[in-house]
């Protein structure tokens, strides 16, 4: 799926226009359902479970496939560490948890410093030069993770919102300016 011609060339005035500080409920319930995982610093299996089914119950059954030792192991570490190479690291570890699922469990944990990097967010950041690799916004590597996280932190700081603000904010943007439809219904 392409985009439109986007009448922005920079991720400032596109952000300016779109910026939206509101979040959808049934994310909003998730984050707070989430919150004693946060402080425990790790997920259970039913908590790793509602991440899947929030951000693509396509991987629910390799999501299921994991102990709930190997959950709260892999979780523990990723959450105890400063690295965010590491995070990511022992995170996708975990059956199921790709690049995009392990950004999404750090964002519905810690909103304000982690967005979900999604192929709609990063076509739009490619659209608007902020990225220039990857330009069909699959097969994401940790560089680009970092490169998505280093961006939506620079306008979450400067614009003084969360980084999930951000990315929403372009998720969002993205349909306005959406070719056709992402996935095909069957």
């Amino acid at each position: 799926m392409a985009l439109k011609r986007l009448p922005y060339d920079e991720a400032a005035l596109l952000l300016r226009d779109y910026l939206s500080t509101q979040e959808d409920e049934e994310t909003a319930a998730l984050i707070r359902a989430l919150r004693p995982a946060r402080t425990r610093g790790y997920l259970t299996p039913s908590e790793l479970e509602k991440v899947c089914r929030w951000k693509s119950a396509r991987a629910i059954r390799y999501i299921k496939g994991n102990s709930a030792s190997r959950v709260r192991s892999a979780t523990r570490r990723a959450l105890a560490t400063r690295s965010e190479r590491k995070r990511l690291e022992e995170l996708t570890t975990l059956s199921g948890v790709s690049i995009p699922m392990a950004s999404a469990i750090l964002m519905l944990l810690h909103p304000r410093r982690y967005g979900v990097i999604d192929i709609r967010v990063w076509q739009l950041l490619h659209g608007v030069g902020a990225v220039t690799k990857k330009s069909s916004g699959v097969g994401f590597n940790f560089d680009n993770w970092y490169q998505f996280l280093m961006i939506i932190r620079h306008f979450s700081k400067r614009l003084r919102v969360g980084a999930r603000d951000i990315e929403r904010t372009l998720f969002v943007a993205h349909q306005q300016y959406q070719k056709g439809t992402l996935y095909r219904r069957l």
